[in-house]
Protein backbone atom coordinates (compact mmCIF):
# COMPACT_ATOMS: atom_id res chain seq x y z
CA UNK A 1 0.00 0.00 0.00
CA UNK A 2 1.48 3.45 -0.57
CA UNK A 3 1.68 5.94 1.37
CA UNK A 4 -1.03 8.00 -0.71
CA UNK A 5 -3.85 5.03 -0.39
CA UNK A 6 -2.70 4.86 3.09
CA UNK A 7 -4.00 9.03 3.64
CA UNK A 8 -6.66 7.98 2.07
CA UNK A 9 -7.60 5.49 4.24
CA UNK A 10 -6.65 7.70 7.37
CA UNK A 11 -9.53 10.21 5.92
CA UNK A 12 -11.71 7.25 5.61
CA UNK A 13 -11.23 6.32 9.24
CA UNK A 14 -11.57 10.06 10.25
CA UNK A 15 -15.02 10.13 9.17
CA UNK A 16 -14.21 13.39 7.75
CA UNK A 17 -14.55 14.45 4.27
CA UNK A 18 -11.39 15.59 2.42
CA UNK A 19 -11.69 19.44 2.72
CA UNK A 20 -12.80 18.89 5.99
CA UNK A 21 -9.77 16.82 7.05
CA UNK A 22 -7.25 19.59 5.62
CA UNK A 23 -8.77 21.83 7.92
CA UNK A 24 -8.14 19.69 10.82
CA UNK A 25 -4.89 18.75 10.31
CA UNK A 26 -4.30 22.53 8.97
CA UNK A 27 -2.85 21.71 5.56
CA UNK A 28 -4.72 23.49 2.37
CA UNK A 29 -7.42 21.57 1.38
CA UNK A 30 -5.85 21.15 -2.68
CA UNK A 31 -2.66 19.73 -1.19
CA UNK A 32 -4.82 16.43 0.07
CA UNK A 33 -6.41 16.32 -3.27
CA UNK A 34 -3.00 16.30 -5.01
CA UNK A 35 -1.49 13.68 -2.16
CA UNK A 36 -4.60 11.33 -2.86
CA UNK A 37 -4.61 11.61 -6.62
CA UNK A 38 -1.03 9.98 -6.44
CA UNK A 39 -0.38 14.37 -8.11
CA UNK A 40 2.07 14.97 -5.13
CA UNK A 41 3.92 12.66 -2.20
CA UNK A 42 3.22 14.24 1.38
CA UNK A 43 6.36 15.74 3.44
CA UNK A 44 7.11 15.38 6.37
CA UNK A 45 5.74 18.57 7.67
CA UNK A 46 2.16 16.87 6.46
CA UNK A 47 2.96 13.67 7.96
CA UNK A 48 3.77 14.94 11.48
CA UNK A 49 0.33 16.88 11.06
CA UNK A 50 -1.63 13.87 10.94
CA UNK A 51 0.09 12.15 13.83
CA UNK A 52 -0.60 14.72 15.92
CA UNK A 53 -3.69 14.91 15.30
CA UNK A 54 -4.29 11.28 15.31
CA UNK A 55 -1.61 9.97 17.79
CA UNK A 56 -3.51 6.34 17.93
CA UNK A 57 -2.11 5.92 14.40
CA UNK A 58 1.59 3.98 14.72
CA UNK A 59 4.45 5.79 13.11
CA UNK A 60 5.79 2.91 11.57
CA UNK A 61 2.39 1.53 9.80
CA UNK A 62 1.88 5.71 8.56
CA UNK A 63 5.42 6.09 7.56
CA UNK A 64 6.50 2.37 5.76
CA UNK A 65 3.18 0.62 5.73
CA UNK A 66 4.49 -1.90 7.91
CA UNK A 67 2.22 -3.33 11.08
CA UNK A 68 -0.93 -2.27 11.71
CA UNK A 69 -2.46 1.26 11.38
CA UNK A 70 -4.10 1.72 15.27
CA UNK A 71 -2.28 0.93 18.22
CA UNK A 72 -5.67 -0.64 19.62
CA UNK A 73 -5.10 -3.16 17.02
CA UNK A 74 -2.23 -4.09 18.24
CA UNK A 75 -1.77 -7.27 21.04
CA UNK A 76 -1.15 -5.52 24.57
CA UNK A 77 2.29 -7.92 24.41
CA UNK A 78 3.13 -6.40 20.81
CA UNK A 79 2.96 -2.33 21.92
CA UNK A 80 5.80 -1.17 21.12
CA UNK A 81 7.99 0.72 24.35
CA UNK A 82 7.69 4.22 22.69
CA UNK A 83 3.86 3.77 22.87
CA UNK A 84 3.67 3.13 26.86
CA UNK A 85 -0.02 4.39 27.55
CA UNK A 86 -0.54 2.54 30.69
CA UNK A 87 3.12 3.60 32.00
CA UNK A 88 3.30 6.93 33.83
CA UNK A 89 6.58 8.57 34.43
CA UNK A 90 7.05 9.27 37.82
CA UNK A 91 9.06 12.45 37.94
CA UNK A 92 10.40 13.09 40.90
CA UNK A 93 10.41 17.01 42.11
CA UNK A 94 13.28 19.59 42.14
CA UNK A 95 14.26 21.06 45.33
CA UNK A 96 13.96 24.57 45.42
CA UNK A 97 16.25 27.03 47.08
CA UNK A 98 14.76 27.16 50.47
CA UNK A 99 14.35 23.47 51.19
CA UNK A 100 18.07 22.98 50.07
CA UNK A 101 19.03 25.81 52.59
CA UNK A 102 16.92 24.06 55.44
CA UNK A 103 18.55 20.52 54.54
CA UNK A 104 22.33 22.32 54.38
CA UNK A 105 23.66 23.45 58.46
CA UNK A 106 26.77 24.47 56.79
CA UNK A 107 24.87 26.89 54.38
CA UNK A 108 26.72 30.16 54.61
CA UNK A 109 29.52 29.16 56.94
CA UNK A 110 32.47 29.40 54.75
CA UNK A 111 31.07 32.94 53.03
CA UNK A 112 32.66 36.04 54.09
CA UNK A 113 31.35 39.26 53.37
CA UNK A 114 33.57 41.27 50.72
CA UNK A 115 33.26 44.77 50.01
CA UNK A 116 32.46 45.41 46.38
CA UNK A 117 34.79 47.16 44.46
CA UNK A 118 33.41 50.98 43.96
CA UNK A 119 32.48 51.97 40.44
CA UNK A 120 30.51 54.91 39.35
CA UNK A 121 27.99 52.91 36.92
CA UNK A 122 26.89 54.39 33.35
CA UNK A 123 30.30 56.30 33.12
CA UNK A 124 32.58 55.14 30.08
CA UNK A 125 35.84 56.47 29.03
CA UNK A 126 35.98 58.81 26.23
CA UNK A 127 39.35 58.86 24.91
CA UNK A 128 40.80 62.56 24.54
CA UNK A 129 40.96 64.08 21.30
CA UNK A 130 44.09 65.65 19.68
CA UNK A 131 43.72 69.86 19.91
CA UNK A 132 46.33 69.84 17.03
CA UNK A 133 44.89 71.07 13.63
CA UNK A 134 44.53 68.33 10.97
CA UNK A 135 46.42 68.66 7.63
CA UNK A 136 44.35 68.58 4.61
CA UNK A 137 46.42 66.70 2.16
CA UNK A 138 44.08 66.45 -0.60
CA UNK A 139 43.42 70.27 -1.07
CA UNK A 140 44.95 72.32 -4.15
CA UNK A 141 46.53 75.12 -4.21
CA UNK A 142 44.37 78.63 -5.78
CA UNK A 143 45.87 79.38 -8.78
CA UNK A 144 45.47 83.20 -7.93
CA UNK A 145 47.32 84.83 -5.30
CA UNK A 146 45.38 85.59 -2.06
CA UNK A 147 45.50 89.29 -3.08
CA UNK A 148 43.87 88.87 -6.35
CA UNK A 149 41.38 86.82 -4.47
CA UNK A 150 40.85 89.64 -1.97
CA UNK A 151 40.38 92.33 -4.77
CA UNK A 152 37.35 90.40 -6.47
CA UNK A 153 35.49 90.06 -3.69
CA UNK A 154 35.74 93.12 -2.40
CA UNK A 155 35.29 94.65 -5.57
CA UNK A 156 31.88 92.65 -6.10
CA UNK A 157 30.30 94.41 -3.45
CA UNK A 158 26.98 92.67 -5.20
CA UNK A 159 26.97 89.50 -3.67
CA UNK A 160 25.99 89.29 -0.20
CA UNK A 161 26.47 86.05 1.77
CA UNK A 162 23.45 84.29 2.23
CA UNK A 163 23.95 81.59 3.91
CA UNK A 164 26.88 79.74 6.17
CA UNK A 165 26.75 75.62 6.41
CA UNK A 166 28.86 73.72 8.77
CA UNK A 167 29.09 69.72 8.32
CA UNK A 168 30.21 68.35 11.12
CA UNK A 169 31.70 64.62 11.11
CA UNK A 170 28.52 63.01 13.25
CA UNK A 171 26.11 63.78 10.43
CA UNK A 172 25.14 67.42 11.87
CA UNK A 173 24.81 70.58 10.80
CA UNK A 174 24.12 74.15 12.05
CA UNK A 175 23.21 76.99 9.38
CA UNK A 176 23.62 80.49 10.01
CA UNK A 177 22.02 83.95 8.21
CA UNK A 178 23.27 87.20 8.69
Amino acid sequence: MSLNERISKIIEYSNLTPSEFADEIDVQRSSISHITSGRNKPSLEFIIKIKSRFPELLWDWLVTGEGEMLKSQLPETEIPEEYPEEEKIKTTPLPDLFTMMNDDDEFGSDETETEAPKTSPGESLIPAQDKAPEKISDSQRLENPSDQILGQILGNQTNKIKRIVLFYENGKFESFEP
